[in-house]
C-alpha cells in the first residue's frame, strides 16, 4: 500500500488506516473472552500483513481492552513496532469515573491528558505513542493547559506527535495557537453520508495548515459497503438507495466493489484524507486496500457527490 506523510511531521502512514474500535468486541470487561480477543487480533494482524501501517486506537475502545489486544500483538510479532504508527486518543470520561455520580463528560485538563497517556502506554506495552489525539472538544478546555500537557509528554519522550478529533475549525485553531508544536492530524467523520466537512471549512483548514484529515466511519457503519442497505424507516431511505445505485454504477466502470469505490471517493480529495477501515473481517480488510489504486475522474467524483447530496449543486 502507498504511504503519505502525516501533516508536517516525520510520521508516514499507509493511505488507509486500521481502526481498533471493534477489536475488543465489548465495552464490558466482565464479558470479554479469549474468543473475542482472537477475533480482534486476527483483524489487526490481517491489516498489518495487508500493508496497513497506521493503527488507530483510543483509551475508551473496549474500555482499554483494544489497546491491550494491540499491545500483545506488538509484543508477539517481531519488527511490527518499528513499522507502524500507533495512534491513540483521550479526553472522554464515562459516567461514574472516577466515582459514582460523576457525569459522562469531556476532560482536557493537564492532569487527565497526562494520566490517560501514561495508562495507554501501559496497556499498549510501549514507551512512546506516535500520535496522541484529543478525542472530543471539552467545553471547559484551557488551551494553555493543553499545551503544557503536550509539552510535558513530548519532553518526557512519551508522545511523538499530536492531533485532534471531532473539532470545529475554530476550536482546532484555538488549540493550535496555544501549542508550540503543530497538530498533524484531524480525525473527523467524513463519508458520503456525512458531508459537513466539505462545507464547514474543516478540509480547507487541513489543506491550509498542512494537517492530515483522517476519516472515521468512512463507510457509514457499513451502509456504503458491499451488501449495505438503508433502514426502510430512515427518512432518507429513498435517497440512500439512489446513492448506493450510483456507487454501484461507477464501481462497475472501474471494475471495483462498492466498498472500494466509496473509499476511493475519499482518497480522491486533495486534502489527502486517510480513511479508517474498522472491519474485523480479514477478507474485507484486504479488499479495501485496492481503493488506493483507483483514481476517480472528476466527472465520476461529482456524479457520486450529487447523489450523496440528494439534490443538485447550487
Amino acid at each position: 500500500m502507498n504511504s503519505q506523510q502525516l501533516g508536517k511531521s516525520a510520521l508516514f502512514s499507509s493511505r488507509l488506516a486500521y481502526g481498533c474500535m471493534r477489536a475488543a468486541g465489548t465495552m464490558d470487561r466482565e464479558k470479554f473472552t479469549a474468543e473475542m480477543e482472537a477475533v480482534g487480533r486476527k483483524g489487526m494482524l490481517a491489516a498489518y500483513e495487508a500493508g496497513y501501517t497506521h493503527f488507530d486506537n483510543a483509551d475508551i475502545y473496549g474500555n482499554g481492552i483494544s489497546e491491550q489486544i494491540f499491545g500483545r500483538l506488538l509484543k508477539d510479532v517481531r519488527g511490527m513496532r518499528e513499522r507502524v504508527v500507533i495512534g491513540s486518543k483521550c479526553g472522554i470520561r464515562w459516567a461514574g469515573d472516577p466515582a459514582p455520580g460523576a457525569p459522562h463528560r469531556y476532560d482536557f485538563s493537564r492532569e487527565h491528558i497526562v494520566t490517560s497517556c501514561e495508562r495507554s502506554l501501559g496497556r499498549l506495552g510501549v514507551d512512546c505513542i506516535d500520535l496522541y489525539m484529543l478525542h472530543r472538544p471539552d467545553y471547559l478546555a484551557e488551551p494553555q493547559e493543553i499545551a503544557a500537557a503536550f509539552e510535558q509528554l513530548r519532553t518526557q519522550g512519551k508522545v511523538r506527535e499530536f492531533g485532534a478529533s471531532n473539532f470545529r475549525p475554530s476550536y482546532l485553531a484555538m488549540i493550535q495557537r496555544a501549542c508550540p508544536m503543530p497538530l498533524v492530524v484531524h480525525q473527523v467523520e467524513i463519508s458520503l453520508t456525512r458531508l459537513a466537512c466539505l462545507e464547514d471549512g474543516t478540509l480547507e483548514q487541513c489543506v491550509l495548515e498542512g494537517i492530515t484529515p483522517v476519516s472515521w466511519s468512512p463507510l457509514a457503519g457499513g451502509l456504503l459497503g458491499d451488501g449495505g442497505s438503508p433502514d426502510p424507516r430512515d427518512a432518507r431511505a429513498e435517497g440512500l438507495r439512489a446513492l448506493l445505485a450510483t456507487l454501484d454504477t461507477v464501481a462497475a466502470r472501474y471494475g471495483a466493489s462498492r466498498t472500494v469505490t466509496a473509499l476511493a471517493w475519499l482518497l480522491r480529495h486533495p486534502a489527502r484524507i486517510v480513511p479508517i477501515v474498522g472491519s474485523t473481517d480479514p477478507r474485507r480488510i484486504r479488499d479495501a486496500v485496492s481503493a488506493g489504486s483507483i483514481e476517480l475522474s472528476r466527472e465520476d467524483w461529482y456524479t457520486i457527490l450529487v447523489a450523496a447530496r440528494m439534490q443538485g449543486l447550487p
